[in-house]
């Protein structure tokens, strides 16, 4: 069992009070918050080694180029990484995304199939969108049933000869559904695609295996799993990355320039142009051995309690609706009361210090398939308690009153 009164000692910020009460933040699924460990990490490298990395040949250079190294070296054994090269620092998953996207510009041509799912964040829409107005490619849609589930049937008659990638989240960040990307990636692996995973909803809450999964590609975000903003991690298989071309020229990512030719930098440096978020870095590093140290099974089995406690509580409420009715799913609850605009109702519980997201959470396909203007989600975290959902769901059994 985990300590979650000593666990929640961590995060400085669950101490204050919103609007006068306690606050209760389940906005997980947009950012996490960050443990003592991790601001002080920040704290420590521009205390302590703050210098450029690379090629310096002074103190503090080298420090600080050891630092990011190791953490790069974290990263790839968290993900089970084959090699540490295979590991690029990004901005996060968005970033991560556009990198491949527009690496796949040079390979496709048209009439060539790009397949991605109706559960996708728009950063997984909006990039394979352009590529295809580039390219002249196709752009195919996993449909999905009134569960929030892909229709994996569908899927199978969408793969051919002429798929080339298939772009899918490990989890939704609207609805919290787990995919079976598994089967997706052995599917599309089957005609020749290769396969890029979504896995921002999905890092804060289990430790994928990139070589169990064999997923040609794998994007996170630093700042959903207790690191901060501005980090993100874009894992690629070797034999791809090499193939795709740089996505941006600069400092770094050069072997050699001259004015007639430029030669590029090996991996990970081909793709990692100009000065990187060094701090961030470095204390993604932190926030991965943090998330480690208290366990991914414990953290996993402690989140499904809450999920069973939150839907448990939410459902006593009359008129409400839960989207993502699947057994397969992460620690997020997205619903709406009958009659009641969401974005009302989370107006309403930010003033009792409830944090909710609302909205269509930039997964404005997903609300059009459902008919709705957006949902009430609330994600939660390991950080969070059983009371706090309690608090909640009084403060929306509140607001329903009021809005009725």
């Amino acid at each position: 069992m985990l300590d979650i009164q000593k666990i929640r000692a961590d995060f400085p910020i669950l101490s204050q009070t919103v609007n006068g009460k306690p606050l209760v933040y389940f906005d997980n699924g947009a950012t996490s918050q960050k443990p003592q460990v991790v601001i002080d990490a920040e704290v420590k490298y521009y205390n302590e080694i703050n210098a450029n990395i690379h090629r310096g040949v002074h103190t503090l250079s080298q420090l600080a180029t050891d630092a990011y190294e190791v953490a790069r070296g974290k990263v790839k054994d968290h993900i089970n990484a084959k090699h540490a090269h295979e590991v690029l620092f990004t901005s996060g998953t968005t970033h991560g995304i556009n990198l491949v996207s527009n690496g796949f510009a040079s390979i496709l041509k048209p009439g060539d199939e790009v397949v991605v799912s109706s559960l996708e964040h728009h950063s997984n829409i909006v990039p394979w969108q352009m590529l295809c107005e580039k390219t002249g490619a196709i752009l195919k849609v996993i449909p999905i049933n009134d569960n929030g589930e892909l229709i994996i049937e569908e899927f199978d008659k969408l793969l051919s000869e002429k798929t080339k990638i298939v772009t899918v989240n490990h989890i939704s960040n609207a609805l919290g559904v787990i995919n079976p990307i598994k089967y997706i990636i052995d599917k599309a692996h089957a005609v020749g695609a290769a396969v890029l995973i979504d896995g921002a909803q999905a890092v804060p809450h289990l430790k994928p295996d990139v070589q169990e999964l064999d997923c040609d590609f794998y994007a996170f975000s630093g700042h959903k799993m207790c690191g901060p903003t501005g980090t993100g991690i874009l894992y690629g298989k070797e034999e791809w990355l090499n193939k795709l071309p740089p996505y941006q020229g600069g400092g770094e990512m050069i072997k050699e320039v001259t004015f007639e030719k430029t030669t590029y930098a090996d991996l990970p440096h081909k793709f990692e142009a100009g000065t990187p978020n060094i701090a961030g870095g470095i204390v993604l590093g932190t926030a991965i051995d943090y998330l480690n140290e208290i366990g991914f099974d414990k953290i996993h089995e402690y989140e499904n309690e809450l999920l069973e406690h939150a839907t448990k509580r939410l459902n006593e409420i009359e008129g409400i609706r839960i989207y993502g009715n699947t057994k397969n799913k992460a620690s997020v609850v997205s619903f709406n009361i009958d009659g009641i605009h969401p974005y009302d109702v989370g107006s309403i519980i930010d003033k009792l210090g409830i944090a909710v997201r609302t909205g269509h959470h930039c997964a404005q396909p997903i609300m059009n398939f459902f008919c709705i203007p957006g949902t009430i989600r609330a994600s939660f975290s390991f950080y969070n308690t059983k009371e706090e959902i309690d608090a909640m769901v009084d403060a929306v059994k509140k607001a329903q009153t009021m809005l009725s």
